[in-house]
Order: C-alpha cells, then sequence, then structure tokens
C-alpha cells in the first residue's frame, strides 16, 4: 500500500470513529492519535534494524513529548488503528495490535513481567478498549470484543467479548448482529426549545 493510500484510510478512520472528526484537513493536523501511529510506523520500521534502535526511541520519546502517547518502537500495529483523545496512553514493546482496532485515553498496554519475552498483550481485530482501560500481560483479546472503561483485564478473552470490572471477567458479546453503532449520533441530538 503506497504512502498516500495509508493516510487517507488513516483519516477515513478518523472520520468513521469519531463523531466529532469534521473534516480530513483538520484531523491531519489536530489529532494527535494520528500523529502518534504514524511516527509509530516510522520508529517500527527503524526498530527492525538493530543497528537504528537508538534513533528510534528517540523519535519515540519525542513523539510522545508532542502526543502524550507512548508507543514503543517494538510493538506491532495494523492498519487502521484509531486512537480517540490519546492523552496517557501507553502501548508496550511485545504489544501486538489487529486491524481496525480503536483505544481511548489512560489506555495502557503492560507487561507484568521484567523477563525479556512477550509480555504485553496481543489485541484481535476490531476491539475497542475503553478509557483508562489496563490490559496487562501476555494475554489475548479475541476479535470483535469491547473492553469497559477502567478494566484490569489481565487474562484471555475469547473473540465477541465484552470485558468489565476488576479484575475484568468477560461475557458473550455477539457484535455482527447489534445494529447499533459503536458511537450512535442519535444520543447526542439535543433538541433546544426557546
Amino acid at each position: 500500500m503506497s504512502f498516500f493510500a495509508r493516510l487517507k484510510e488513516d483519516l477515513d478512520a478518523a472520520r468513521s470513529h469519531d463523531p466529532a472528526a469534521r473534516g480530513s484537513f483538520e484531523n491531519f493536523f489536530a489529532y494527535s492519535g494520528l500523529h502518534a501511529i504514524w511516527a509509530h510506523r516510522l520508529t517500527h520500521k527503524l526498530w527492525q534494524n538493530p543497528a537504528l534502535r537508538f534513533p528510534a526511541r528517540l523519535i519515540s520519546q519525542l513523539a510522545r513529548f508532542m502526543t502524550g502517547i507512548e508507543i514503543h518502537p517494538g510493538a506491532t500495529i495494523g492498519r487502521r488503528f484509531f486512537i480517540d483523545h490519546g492523552m496517557g496512553v501507553v502501548i508496550g514493546e511485545t504489544s501486538e495490535i489487529g486491524d481496525d482496532v480503536m483505544i481511548y485515553h489512560g489506555v495502557t498496554l503492560g507487561g507484568r513481567s521484567l523477563a525479556k519475552v512477550k509480555r504485553h498483550p496481543t489485541i484481535g481485530d476490531r476491539v475497542t478498549i475503553g478509557a483508562g482501560a489496563k490490559v496487562l500481560g501476555p494475554i489475548t483479546i479475541g476479535a470483535d470484543s469491547a473492553i469497559g472503561a477502567n478494566a484490569v483485564v489481565v487474562k484471555n478473552a475469547p473473540p465477541e467479548s465484552i470485558i468489565t470490572g476488576i479484575p475484568a471477567t468477560w461475557r458473550h458479546r455477539d457484535a455482527r448482529s447489534e445494529t447499533k453503532p459503536a458511537v450512535d449520533p442519535a444520543e447526542y441530538y439535543i433538541e433546544y426549545r426557546i
């Protein structure tokens, strides 16, 4: 996929996930989540060459300073990834994130071990992670799942799960049969009366 096609895909993903997104021009310049993922693509490419890992870390720290979002260059992230609001997001080195994933501010994809092994989560395709959620350790969250705000997830969850609580537990979710969009514009309709 070309650079410009990927850029358009990211901008389209932002518009489809955020009802406040007014247009690609504004999103390009004002969305820190987009800036963080674009910086990550560069640093991840550099990280693949062991001789370029130091510059990769420096650039990732600069991106962290500019966006408030810390993504380790070693993390693997799929297409159409979107971070809404973003401040305080931390994505660890061995995290693996699928396609069409959306996360909110304050999310941590962290480790529970200091060993140099796979120590961060694997997030399946089309997963939504609510604000403040902590997903910790080398666990797997199945595709089409949703993690509630402030959940602390330390165990695997199968595909199509709703995961909530501290510590989090899961229940089945039939995402394909849901007719209501993840963010329903009707919920934001306000009738003004004079």
